[in-house]
């Protein structure tokens, strides 16, 4: 059979397209890191010890670094240019001091100069809790360690215990065979009397998931010396887990056990410290602050069920309009139904539109759809949720209360709560939107956190401590407004009533 040439581009396509993935297969296999050999249990470090950080990433199997920070916090209190104090038997009110000099850094990595200044922007002359070197932004903490693992990288080449998964010949050479099943349909594409945009379409939509295959695969994989020095390492692991007391001790031990509590974090032996001395972005509700003179932590609530949270007072009336709809439209539709308006007998009953359950369904589906639109919520989701709302009413005609609620005699029990309900939550927008009329208050305090929501118009979380509480409530920060920075102190007009941030500037600190 002779195959068109458009035809012959597509088949070109998809068999080039299978050969890249088996291509890209028997490079992930030939690729693979070997096996580490634990060696025998010790306790030494060997004559030219690599960082705990580098030992993060061996112990990893080349794939992360977690802990390393951490580990690298603790190899710099052991080396003496820094302090961990715990003041009393809890050691989340462990802090951390900077007691080294400019002389004393001549010898320390990039990845250690990266820890030292995070750990003195924070605690500067006269030191912070532990809990305080905890970023307040994901943004920053993902910028922030994800440099920190390329210089822990670097280090770790340059000793020669790792390097690149694939040889930039392979991956450039993958790269670019990525695109040929793209080409190829484009080409199909242009000999089918198809546009060039759609042409261009079809050819760039192969290449997607096989450069997003390449890119994941991208990486460090072991050298032959990474493997011996991770089978060491391996046996200092065990080592330290033969110590039933090693893995519950607390940062502060790092003054005893000097580099082993070191070791031990970069190796995942000492959880405690581990939990305890985070890089990450922190807990969100649990906050480190020294506003206002002294070290605290500032638990902060996030108002996420509060209705109106964040609204303009034509929302407010909006949303209040909304609830009156559902409230006016069940009292008018249980008064204005008639039994005559259903069919509850005869051949014909099971199959007419006039069922009691069906009119009931319709009506109260109808009031649902005016609220959505009154509140300006209308999506392409809507209808298609309304119709599903209704099925059951196909299927409910002979219940005794179906008929009841169609006799005219009132509510059903169900309509009369909510008409309640919907009339308190109108009550409810309306004092909103009158006290929205009162003058702004005025909050100074310094920035927490700034999170936000899953939807893009909504508006975000905004935390701030003004230094006369150890809990605070999150404030709305239109979606539109400027990002406030955390640790930035911030004049804010804010609404109590919906908790909406009117203005903010900058405060003088």
């Amino acid at each position: 059979m002779n195959m068109s040439l458009e035809d012959q581009f597509y088949w070109s396509a998809a068999g080039l397209f299978v050969l890249w993935l088996a291509a890209f297969g028997l490079a992930l296999v030939a690729t693979r890191n070997g096996a580490v050999h634990a060696a025998p249990a010790t306790q030494e470090f060997g004559p030219a010890p690599e960082r705990p950080a580098v030992v993060a990433l061996l112990t990893n199997r080349w794939r992360s670094v977690d802990h390393a920070a951490a580990a690298t916090l603790l190899d710099l209190a052991a080396r003496g240019l820094v302090e961990v104090r715990q003041p009393a038997d809890d050691p989340v009110q462990s802090t951390v001091h900077v007691t080294g000099t400019d002389a004393d850094t001549g010898d320390l990595t990039p990845y250690e100069r990266r820890v030292l200044a995070r750990i003195t922007e924070q605690a500067g002359a006269a030191g912070a809790p532990i809990g305080a070197i905890a970023f307040r932004a994901q943004e920053r903490a993902s910028s922030w360690n994800g440099a920190l693992r390329k210089e822990i990288v670097a280090e770790a080449r340059l000793r020669g215990l790792s390097r690149s998964r694939f040889a930039p010949l392979l991956s450039g050479a993958l790269a670019v065979a990525a695109f040929g099943p793209g080409v190829l349909l484009g080409l199909g594409g242009l000999t089918g009397g198809h546009n060039i945009r759609a042409a261009i379409v079809v050819g760039v939509l192969p290449s997607v998931p096989l450069m997003y295959l390449l890119t994941r695969a991208l990486g460090e994989r072991a050298t032959r010396l990474g493997l011996e020095r991770a089978g060491h390492w391996a046996g200092v692991q065990a080592w330290l887990r033969a110590h039933e007391d090693f893995a519950p001790l607390p940062p502060a031990s790092v003054a005893v056990w000097d580099r082993y509590l070191a070791y031990g974090a970069a190796l995942g032996v000492t959880t405690r410290t581990s939990r305890l001395l985070g890089f990450d972005a922190g807990d969100k509700r649990r906050v480190w602050s020294s506003y206002g003179g002294a070290w605290r932590p500032v638990r902060i609530r996030y108002p996420r069920l509060r209705p109106g949270f964040g609204a303009t007072p034509a929302q407010l009336l909006r949303l209040a309009g909304a609830a009156a709809v559902v409230a006016v439209g069940l009292v008018l539709f249980a008064a204005l139904r008639r039994p005559e308006w259903a069919v509850t007998s005869g051949p014909d009953a099971s199959h007419s539109l006039r069922r009691p359950g069906l009119l009931l369904t319709l009506g109260w589906v109808g009031i649902g759809l005016l609220a959505i639109a009154a509140a300006g919520r209308f999506s392409r989701w809507t209808l298609f949720l309304a119709f599903l709302a209704t099925m059951p009413g196909n299927y409910a005609s002979g219940h005794g209360w179906l008929t009841h609620g169609m006799d005219g005699s009132g509510p059903l029990p169900g309509e009369t709560a909510a008409i309640a309900v919907f009339g308190a939550v109108t009550g409810y927008y309306l004092v909103l939107a009158v006290l929205e009329r009162r003058a702004p208050l005025t909050v100074t305090g310094e920035v927490l956190r700034l999170e936000p929501r899953k939807r893009e118009k909504a508006p975000r979380f905004l935390a701030v401590d003004t230094g006369d509480s150890d809990r605070t409530v999150a404030w709305a920060l239109p979606a539109g407004a400027p990002a406030l920075a955390p640790g930035r102190v911030v004049r804010l007009s804010v609404s109590p009533g919906t908790r909406a941030v009117r203005s903010a500037e900058p405060a003088a600190t």
